[in-house]
Formats: structure tokens, sequence, C-alpha cells
């Protein structure tokens, strides 16, 4: 059962990571326009988009959104593993 944990720990790490790098490509706009910056666009917005919503850029330039987003991605990846250790 410690297959399952170990699976479900790694997605969201690597998610977490996707998120890190679709990030710091957005401050080269030429990156975010090659076919890997589509892609983690294509994965990652619809998880930010949310966040992006309601918290609006400091200063009209800083979008903190992605760190809340990735505090409340590890919030749920530790609710998710308490809840499968709970059950495995």
């Amino acid at each position: 059962m410690t297959d399952v944990y170990t699976i479900v720990s790694y997605l969201f790490q690597i998610y977490f990571y996707m998120i890190i790098v679709y990030v710091l490509m957005s401050w080269l706009p030429n990156l975010q326009e090659s076919f890997i910056g589509e892609l983690l666009g294509k994965l990652v917005e619809p998880y930010l988009s949310p966040f992006r919503r309601f918290i609006p850029p400091i200063m009209g330039m800083l979008d903190i959104s992605p760190i809340v987003a990735i505090f409340v991605l590890q919030f749920v990846q530790q609710g998710v593993i308490t809840i499968l250790k709970f059950f495995f």
C-alpha cells in the first residue's frame, strides 16, 4: 500500500515543479511561446486561473497568486496523504 502513497506524493511533487517552471518561464515570454511553455500552460493555467481571479497583482505588476496556489497545493497534498495513510 505504500506504493499508492508514493505515487500520489510524486504526482503532487511533479505538479509543484511544473508550476515553478511555468512561473519562471513567465519572466521570459519567448519561452512561454515554445512547445514546452504552451504544454505547461495547458496543464497549469486551469489550476492557477481561479487564484488569479481572486488575488489581484500587487501594484499592478507582481502576481503572487502562484505562491498562494502552491501553498494550497501543499495543503491538499498533506490532506490526501493523510487520508491515504488512514485507509491504507
